[in-house]
């Protein structure tokens, strides 16, 4: 099997990822409504870390509700999807620095650093959805942070949902797209 062929079948059999990203939008949902609330700063930046504890558990859930699957050990490429996710701790102390020095920028750090750790996956999965929206997330929640008063910082995951919303939407698009390609293909045979 080739590499192209090997990233399909992933693109097929995890849906392109779409689990965790489901599960990512439920959690920046709860960060959103974290920072509507009347809490110190500092609070929220504990109860947005916090928060981020249920994703995995949460994929797992909703990989089981769109039958998706996110585990692959019989695909020499299945254990990189870990590696890539793992490769997004690289960034926390940079989350840490933040925390302690600037406190107000930590989720703006936050969402440039999920945006970011996306792009990988455009590879990984053979899509272009992620290769562009990581960038456009990374810059675009830069560009909406870069002055933003601190009773503003709402803002921010609700950029995230949007931006994760038009990500789900165009990964499920081209999942569709690779499914009926490999049907037809299968059907060939």
């Amino acid at each position: 099997m080739s590499i192209d062929e090997l990233r399909n079948e992933l693109a097929i059999r995890c849906k392109n990822g779409l689990p965790f990203l489901l599960a990512a939008t439920i959690v920046w949902s709860m960060v959103l409504v974290i920072f509507l609330l009347p809490y110190e700063i500092e609070s929220k930046n504990i109860l947005t870390l916090y928060s981020t504890g249920i994703t995995f558990p949460l994929a797992i859930l909703t990989s089981k509700v769109i039958k998706a699957e996110w585990k692959v050990n019989d695909n020499p490429l299945g254990m990189l999807g870990l590696y890539i996710n793992l490769a997004q701790l690289m960034y926390f102390p940079i989350l840490f620095f933040t925390f302690v020095k600037d406190p107000n920028q930590v989720i703006i750090f936050f969402a440039v650093i999920t945006g970011a750790h996306l792009f990988p996956y455009g590879w990984f999965y053979n899509t272009k959805a992620f290769m562009i929206m990581a960038p456009v997330i990374s810059v675009l929640v830069t560009i909406i942070g870069w002055d933003i008063d601190i009773s503003r910082l709402w803002l921010i995951p609700l950029s995230m949902i949007v931006f994760l919303i038009i990500l789900n939407i165009w990964l499920y698009i081209e999942y569709k797209a690779i499914y009926l390609i490999s049907k037809s293909e299968y059907s060939k045979i």
